[in-house]
């Protein structure tokens, strides 16, 4: 294993970590930590996004540039896993499963999307 991918395996992991803890902090009312989780939460984004600019670096790669594509990709990404986590909060929180799978389902289906959209169809 390159030094480089190790390095974003463990930023990645550490920032996955701290992200998935902040929002459980933030959005489970019986541990009364809502602003801590917050804070943890926004810290993992914000090394989530180091790593990706600290994994390129490594590789001698450019920076990334922002084209209607890319633009369309991330929208797509962030619409397609929030309704993914709708669906599962429908499912786990408010017990309406079909619904919540059906809302989950949809949300997987745009994430999937993702891979025609960046990669396109051969």
């Amino acid at each position: 294993m390159k030094k480089s991918n190790f390095v974003a395996l463990v930023l990645g992991t550490i920032s996955g970590v701290l992200f998935a803890l902040g929002m459980c902090m933030a959005l489970l009312p019986e541990w009364n930590a809502f602003t801590q989780g917050i804070v943890f939460g926004a810290v993992g984004i914000v090394l989530g996004l180091v790593t990706v600019f600290v994994w390129r670096k490594m590789e001698k790669k450019p920076s990334i540039k922002l084209s209607g594509k890319n633009i369309v990709a991330i929208i797509v990404g962030v619409a397609g896993a929030l309704i993914l986590g709708v669906g599962m909060c429908l499912c786990l929180v408010w017990e309406s499963f079909v619904v919540g799978t059906i809302v989950g389902l949809a949300g997987i289906v745009m994430l999937l999307s993702l891979i025609p959209i960046i990669k396109g169809l051969k």
